[in-house]
């Protein structure tokens, strides 16, 4: 019988540390190069966020961030033939930002450069910039999956296996704090 397949979000595993920190609460998303529609989909409310290494880099992170790039990459084996999950998320809002004085706004929110995140814009011009508000989940129990070639590639998107027991979660931020920073990011943005 074949294992059910759930979405995860691929996103720089630097990043994934400072969401299950608390660093941060959102994720910035344009797409990858091989998306199937050439752009930004939220396909999944909630997802598993699945790290990877290639594209981070420390001058694209903001001084006081850089450890997570450091720790991240300290543990990455370029060849292993599995990769651990650790957390789950669900998207609690979906901003699309297409100006560069609302991008601004978010800086102190993010642990990106702004030069970084204004590229993020620019890149795809025509296309909003996705800024995912997410409500981060640690897993009890991390996951080891395989490493499979349909994971690899520019995409957002991948799907991997569920496993046969429902996981534990306890999540990064309590619900007021979460509500707390919300309200901050929506006041910053005029929402």
């Amino acid at each position: 019988m074949l294992e059910p397949k759930i979405p995860a979000l691929k996103e720089w595993a630097s990043a994934i540390k400072a969401l299950e920190t608390g660093r941060q609460i959102m994720v910035m998303r344009k797409g990858g190069i091989v998306e199937e529609t050439r752009h930004f989909e939220l396909k999944s409310p909630a997802f598993y966020l699945y790290p990877t290494y290639e594209h981070q880099r420390k001058e694209l992170i903001k001084s006081s961030d850089q450890s997570y790039v450091e720790e991240s990459l300290a543990e990455w084996v370029p060849e292993a033939s599995t990769i651990r999950i650790t957390a789950y998320a669900e998207v609690t809002q979906d901003l699309e930002i297409r100006d560069q004085e609302m991008l601004d706004r978010l800086l102190d929110f993010h642990m990106w450069t702004a030069d970084f995140a204004e590229d993020r814009l620019k890149w795809k011009r025509k296309d909003p910039l996705h800024v995912l508000i997410l409500r981060v989940y640690l897993l009890k129990e991390p996951m080891e999956i395989p490493v499979l070639p349909e994971y690899n590639g520019c995409r957002s998107w991948i799907s991997i296996p569920n496993g046969p027991v429902p996981r534990e979660m306890t999540p990064v931020v309590d619900v007021v704090d979460f509500d707390e920073q919300v309200q901050k990011i929506n006041e910053m943005l005029k929402l």
